[in-house]
């Protein structure tokens, strides 16, 4: 590029949500030492009308061509900043903004030493990107009103009934045989306790009725070009090939429940896990008069930190009903905490379901002491 990259570097303190973790001063200085950077400013609001106008001052007055601001969501704010660059003469293309706050600040808040590091790594990447930035023109283009769905699990068969409500057409493939995903491997869902096979069977008779749904099974996607808004796929279904003409696509391939090898005894016989159990209950398999649920295994450790946030919700659901077949059957359920979550249900007609015979027989112990047993 012949023209000589002049970048302006804005940070906000946004109050206290950026400066009451970040030391502001201190990024300035460190933006201050990147390349192509000529002038650096640090504002209590950057996206009030103040900041805004020393964005377009600046511009002037260091004859800027490339714009980085640091401050919160660029999904609300980002608008505002490409508008200010355009009044101040500049392509709105050659701004660029980083999110230090619900990506730094916020999250890294009891990590204070750590999210100044991130926040410095946020402005240097953001400084150097804005270097290979364009400009460029807005204009329209038509898009398709159509959509494609890979997978028909519970999530793509939801997407795919939910785009089609909206009037739109809908390709949804599967790779299997059947739809339904891991759902079908499924006793019982929480907390409606609607049998798993009544949902699939609920959703595919929806899909089968709709016309605007066209729905491929055993089908492997093959190859697909575009853009947003006018994507064109390639996909086999049986000995048939197929190629369409859709506008967005939503990817809902699913995933794999973690089998915990190396913890507690996994075996996948005597020790098993939650998924393994719902196998054992569809099919009517249970005979244990003692069981010990054990919860977070895999979880929340410094190799995977976080709750997946429905493992209580099963092992509670998965107690009652092995209360159920085995009436006096002794349950313990091991837990650092119980994070029931729920989901938000429409009200039901039907009767509410009776408290399992014998349901006392369920313990709770929390905080668990686990060892692997020998």
């Amino acid at each position: 590029m012949d023209t000589e990259l002049r970048t302006g570097v804005f940070i906000c303190h946004c109050g206290i949500n950026i400066a009451g973790v970040l030391d502001i001063e201190d990024l300035c200085e460190y933006a201050g030492i990147l390349p192509n950077v000529v002038t650096v400013q640090a504002n209590l609001f950057t996206c009030a009308e103040t900041g805004t106008s020393e964005i377009k001052k600046a511009v002037h007055d260091h004859n800027l061509n490339r714009v980085v601001v640091a401050a919160c969501t660029p999904r609300t704010h980002e608008p505002i900043f490409r508008a200010s660059c355009q009044e101040a003469g500049i392509n709105p293309y050659f701004f660029e903004m980083v999110n230090i706050r619900e990506h730094c600040s916020w999250v890294h808040r009891h990590e204070r030493e750590g999210a100044q590091a991130k926040a410095r790594d946020l402005i240097r990447m953001a400084v150097a990107k804005a270097s290979f930035l364009e400009p460029i023109e807005t204009f329209r283009s038509k898009v398709e009103p159509k959509a494609l769905v890979i997978g028909a699990g519970i999530a793509g068969m939801t997407s795919a009934l939910a785009l089609a409500g909206q009037g739109f057409e809908v390709i949804l493939l599967e790779k299997e045989a059947e739809m339904g995903g891991l759902l079908r491997h499924l006793h019982k869902v929480a907390p409606s306790d609607v049998t798993a096979a009544e949902l699939i069977e609920e959703k595919i008779a929806a899909i089968k009725n709709d016309s605007r749904i066209q729905c491929f099974t055993s089908a492997t996607l093959e190859e697909v070009n575009g853009y947003i808004g006018k994507y064109e796929a390639r996909f086999s279904s049986g000995d048939e090939s197929h190629t369409h003409k859709v506008g967005v696509i939503i990817v809902a391939t699913g995933g794999a429940p973690l089998e915990p090898v190396g913890l507690y005894n996994y075996d996948g016989k005597h020790v098993i896990t939650q998924s393994e159990l719902e196998m054992k209950l569809k099919g009517g398999e249970i005979d244990a008069k003692s069981i010990v649920m054990i919860q977070c295994v895999g979880a929340r450790i410094p190799e995977r930190n976080y709750c997946s946030r429905i493992c209580c919700m099963v092992a509670i659901k998965n107690c009652l009903h092995i209360k159920e077949i085995v009436k006096n059957a002794k349950i313990f359920v091991l837990f650092r905490d119980i994070q029931a979550y729920g989901v938000e249900t429409k009200p039901s007609s039907s009767k509410p379901r009776e408290p399992a015979s014998g349901s006392s027989g369920i313990a709770w112990t929390a905080p668990p002491l686990l060892r692997t047993a020998k």
